[in-house]
């Protein structure tokens, strides 16, 4: 009786993938280690493509690459929506034309105009040539509009019926539809026979409707339309203003041509929020594609900018050398007023720039806005003259010094709350954005004026 041949043991693949809790680490870049193309495929599969996208961006330029040339077709149409657009533009050349136009079929217009723009020339053509004769005129018809305007965002497909129609007849044509709908859609629109919107009725309301009823019967005629130049931070307050879930974008005569839904109306008011906030600070965001250098030329010329006002303060400070020579403790009190100024300035611009976005602080509000900023920079102005009064006096045992100090300090943080909120108005009123550059020219004003009040006075009272 001849030994029994015993199969070879069979391999998990659970020993093979990594063992490490999703939240803590890149499942990516721990599976790109692994030698055994089956383990590389399970570890990969595990992972939901909104995490995907957020690992694949951690990765090296080397590592995108060897992960694409091992498993290129986990590039999906849910991956490459949620990647960051310089991602994207670093990865389209090595993907396949059909690849890419596959996964556009699979998007929305809105998401699949932004892959679209990131190509080349070359690129865009080959893959626009490979989609259908209907997605390619969408698109083409999407990049004809400006950046950041809702024409260049909005999706295209959309669902309208006319107000004869009943219930029944709207169900029975989703139905038929099938993939045609949109992935995601809140209402139903009713248009007119130019197919101009005149009201809607939420899906919800459909569901609860009697089949013979007519859609102009339950319809809602209360709607806010959006027109398809309007710039996207404008659409993203009227969706606040309005509470609004979804509305039609119209053309010039008000036909509706396409939908923005509040998912992308978010997405739209976290950039703004980034691009106000990175404006203050006088920087741009920071890719994870960027390197030093290109860092460094959307940097310097702000810094540049900031370099001429500091000098204009230096020469400020050079007029009055007379006095400062004379009186030594000019030089330690000095920075104190100029900084509390600064600082103070910044509040009241911070402050500005947030209502002048949400349209709290309009030509209504202005005289408003400026006398409540005047008197609360004058009320901190005396708390804190007189903070820096005792403590000076404390410090040098001068009660004149002291006085000069209070009332500088009072001066600053009066003319602080004032430029704090004109510049940003008056950038606003000249069609200049106020985030952009309103903190140079506040920074400046208010260290000038804490300056030249400090030395004036005593050079006028202590000489």
């Amino acid at each position: 009786m001849s030994d029994e041949v015993k199969p070879p043991p069979m391999t998990d693949l659970n020993d093979m993938l990594p063992q490490r809790d999703f939240g803590e680490c890149n499942i990516i870049c721990d599976a790109l280690d692994l030698e055994n193309e089956l383990a590389f495929r399970a570890a990969l599969d595990l992972i939901h493509p909104a995490d995907f996208s957020d690992q694949f961006e951690q990765l090296t330029a080397e590592q995108r690459e060897q992960l694409i040339a091992r498993a290129g077709d986990l590039i999906t149409a849910d991956v490459l929506a949620e990647l960051e657009d310089e991602i994207v533009e670093d990865i389209l050349p090595l993907l396949p034309a059909k690849q890419i136009a596959d996964a556009i079929a699979d998007l929305d217009n809105d998401d699949a105009t932004q892959i679209v723009e990131e190509m080349d020339a070359a690129q865009r053509e080959d893959v626009l040539d490979r989609l259908e004769a209907s997605d390619r005129a969408a698109l083409e018809a999407s990049l004809t509009f400006d950046d950041e305007t809702i024409g260049r965002l909005m999706q295209r497909e959309f669902v309208a019926a006319p107000p004869f129609w009943s219930v029944g007849n709207i169900i029975d044509h989703m139905r038929a539809a099938g993939d045609d709908l949109p992935d995601l859609f809140y209402n139903i629109w009713v248009v007119d026979t130019g197919f101009k919107p005149k009201g809607y009725v939420a899906v919800s309301q459909l569901l609860c409707a009697k089949r013979e009823q007519s859609l102009e019967e339950i319809m809602s005629g209360d709607i806010v339309t959006i027109g398809q130049d309007l710039d996207q931070e404008e659409a993203a307050y009227l969706f606040e203003k309005y509470s609004l879930i979804s509305a039609p974008v119209t053309d010039d005569a008000g036909r509706i041509v396409g939908l923005m839904t509040v998912d992308d109306i978010v997405e739209i008011i976290q950039d703004e929020n980034k691009e106000d906030i990175l404006a203050l600070a006088g920087v741009s965001d920071a890719g994870l594609t960027d390197t030093a250098l290109s860092t460094v030329k959307s940097r310097a010329p702000w810094l540049f900018v900031n370099l001429l006002t500091a000098i204009l303060a230096s020469i400020v400070i050079a007029q009055f050398d007379f006095a400062i020579s004379e009186i030594v403790a000019l030089a330690v009190l000095m920075p104190i007023v100029a900084s509390m100024g600064g600082n103070a300035g910044t509040q009241t611009l911070a402050v500005a720039v947030r209502a002048l976005s949400e349209r709290d602080l309009t030509s209504q509000t202005a005289r408003r806005s400026i006398r409540r900023e005047l008197m609360a920079g004058l009320f901190n102005g005396v708390i804190f003259a007189a903070l820096l009064a005792v403590i000076a006096y404390i410090w040098f045992g001068d009660y004149k010094l002291s006085a000069v100090a209070f009332a500088a300090m009072i001066v600053n943080h009066f003319f602080a709350a004032l430029v704090g909120i004109l510049i940003p108005l008056g950038l606003k009123h000249a069609g200049a954005d106020p985030a952009v550059s309103s903190s140079v020219f506040v920074t400046t004003v208010t260290d000038i004026i804490g300056f030249f009040a400090f030395l004036s006075l005593a050079a006028l009272f202590l000489l």
